[in-house]
């Protein structure tokens, strides 16, 4: 006969289908959710009502099964899916995925939340957050852009405001220098300055410009005023002289009773052509600038080399006053076109280096042959710069030294050449110091015989200022961003998390979980260790409900619904008839 149980099995199913069904709905739902998880209600029969326990087998008797009668269904639980979705390609940088079991971690008020999904962007404070603003975690880096792993913290990607430059440590060159003996040296260049004489010759002309050796007390003491009369204070300015059909900055000094000697000329005039004085050329003349007490001149000599030449014209030397007015040119100038010009094979390059604030500095290498032998050829080499920062060497030149050439025009010098640069009082590091590497073969330099010598600078690291404009995030999470200046620098990595059950984490909304009584605690790490996968940047891991299953799985939860519902009816009917036997 019907009884109210029935009714109660059957509403017991009602009720666990519509439970299923809830869960095939979420499902469908977020079919389109990135990184979605689906999941499936799992049911279990309820306790069942005792007709007889059963009995063993006797001798008069088999023995028999327990006699049962179930009180229906019931939802035991759910379980998700955690297998992964798809990747999608994106573009955007920020989009992430991972193809693993790992989980990004995103913080929130200082709770931690883990997710699948990389949808991310960088907030106004260039954060790396995720599309609900949770901030997420990762490993930063120290000054020197090394990854400083431990305790995961909020990530930035600073672009367009984080800036470097780079000094340049290492520059390299590759040519020939032409070893044709012919273009040995023979003289360095000669320019005679002579004070200018009255139209009737005799004397010099009346004035400061007139006066600069002709009052000398002891022209023979380089420590002796140019002016020891006194008076107001001149500059004396060159500009435009030229080394090598090269014009050179322009350099100035003050003149008056105390300031201003025969010894600051020469070494302004050293200084203003980088002149290495004390050499002494193939012709015996020694190199620099010097005074002759017993001519009146003043003469300046060169290094050997046509590009080491020097020459200047009278209208660029002047005198001014203390006005800054120009009063007077106070020198001739001579020098003999064919006689007093330096010769020699010469090569000239002009190349930038970066200081460690990336300012930009010219130098200037020349090559000179200097002399060959059985063993081969010998040449010099001269660096010059303007841009250099010394207060106590204003003089153009960096330095001076010999590379050497075996018979086969390979190099013999090895370990480079050191350039050192003077950066005092530019708040950048001092020295700069740059090797110049030579090497030979094919990309390097040689010493055969050729028409003219090539020389030029093929590779040179250090940049100028430069702004992190973009940045990608490779498979192990770590972040490389790409500045203005070419350089790319590690800015963070992406940390991982991994659970020993992933099925025990708590869903919290928003795509993401929390950690659960039965996940384990979450053990933090780098993308491709303790399983958690790779790291794909510009994509995202679509939803992983697979449409087919869940509308089987509908179809089947809206039979197994409609049946508990003709179990009530049925039990209904019964009841009825029951009723109308008293009637």
């Amino acid at each position: 006969m019907a009884s109210t149980t029935s009714l109660l099995t059957g509403l017991s199913g009602l009720s666990a289908n519509s439970a299923r069904l809830e869960v095939i709905g979420n499902n469908i739902s977020n079919v389109n959710t990135t990184a979605f998880k689906s999941s499936r209600a799992l049911f279990s029969a309820n306790f069942s009502k005792n007709l007889s326990l059963g009995s063993g087998p006797s001798a008069s008797s088999g023995g028999s099964n327990p006699g049962q009668i179930g009180l229906g269904v019931g939802v035991s639980g759910t379980q998700r899916n955690f297998t992964s979705g798809s990747i999608s390609p994106t573009g955007v940088n920020t989009d992430l995925a991972i193809e693993g079991d790992g989980f990004f971690i995103v913080e929130r008020d200082s709770e931690q939340f883990f997710t699948r999904s990389g949808s991310f962007r960088l907030n106004s404070l260039n954060e790396l957050v995720s599309s609900t603003g949770d901030r997420v975690l990762g490993f930063g880096v120290d000054p020197q852009f090394n990854i400083v792993t431990g305790q995961a913290t909020s990530l930035s990607i600073p672009v367009g405001s984080l800036t470097i430059a780079e000094a340049t440590e290492n520059v390299s060159f590759s040519g020939n220098l032409n070893a044709d003996f012919n273009g040995i040296p023979t003289q360095g260049g000669l320019l005679t300055f002579d004070q200018p004489l009255n139209d009737t010759g005799g004397a010099p002309l009346a004035g400061p410009g007139a006066l600069l050796f002709n009052n000398l007390e002891d022209p023979n003491n380089p420590g002796t005023a140019l002016f020891p009369a006194g008076g107001e204070p001149y500059s004396l300015v060159i500009s435009g002289a030229q080394k090598g059909e090269k014009t050179v900055s322009a350099v100035s000094m003050v003149i008056d009773a105390a300031n201003g000697t025969v010894q600051d000329l020469i070494d302004l005039i050293n200084d203003a052509y980088g002149i290495i004085p004390g050499m002494t050329n193939p012709d015996g003349s020694i190199t620099g600038a010097a005074y002759n007490a017993g001519t009146g001149e003043f003469t300046v000599v060169s290094n050997s080399g046509e590009l080491n030449d020097v020459s200047l014209a009278a209208s660029n030397v002047l005198l001014y006053d203390s006005a800054g007015a120009a009063i007077a040119n106070p020198f001739t100038i001579t020098q003999d076109a064919a006689t007093n010009v330096a010769d020699g094979e010469s090569v000239r390059t002009s190349f930038l280096i970066f200081d460690s604030l990336g300012t930009p500095l010219s130098v200037d290498m020349t090559m000179v042959l200097e002399s060959a032998d059985s063993t081969g050829t010998q040449w010099r080499y001269y660096l010059d710069s303007s841009d250099k920062i010394d207060p106590t060497d204003a003089s153009l030149s960096l330095g001076t030294g010999m590379i050497s050439f075996d018979t086969s025009g390979q190099l013999l010098t090895q370990g480079g050449i050191q350039l050192t640069l003077p950066r005092v009082g530019t708040g950048a590091e001092n020295p700069n110091t740059v090797t110049l590497n030579l090497s030979g073969g094919e990309d390097g330099i040689t010493a055969l015989v050729d028409t003219a010598s090539s020389l030029g600078a093929t590779f040179q690291d250090g940049t100028p200022i430069g702004t992190l404009s973009n940045f990608t995030v490779n498979e192990n999470g770590v972040i490389t961003g790409g500045f203005s200046n070419g350089l790319s620098r590690t800015v963070g990595q992406i940390a991982l998390a991994t659970f020993t059950n992933a099925a025990g984490l708590v869903e919290s909304g928003n795509n993401l979980f929390r950690v659960g009584a039965n996940s384990g605690t979450a053990l933090v790490t780098n993308p491709g260790e303790f399983g958690t996968g790779r790291v794909i940047g510009g994509a995202l891991e679509l939803s992983n409900v697979d449409l087919g299953q869940e509308f089987i799985d509908m179809i089947l939860t809206s039979t197994g619904y409609s049946a508990s519902s003709r179990v009530i009816t049925t039990a209904d009917e019964l009841l009825q008839q029951l009723v109308q036997i008293s009637r």
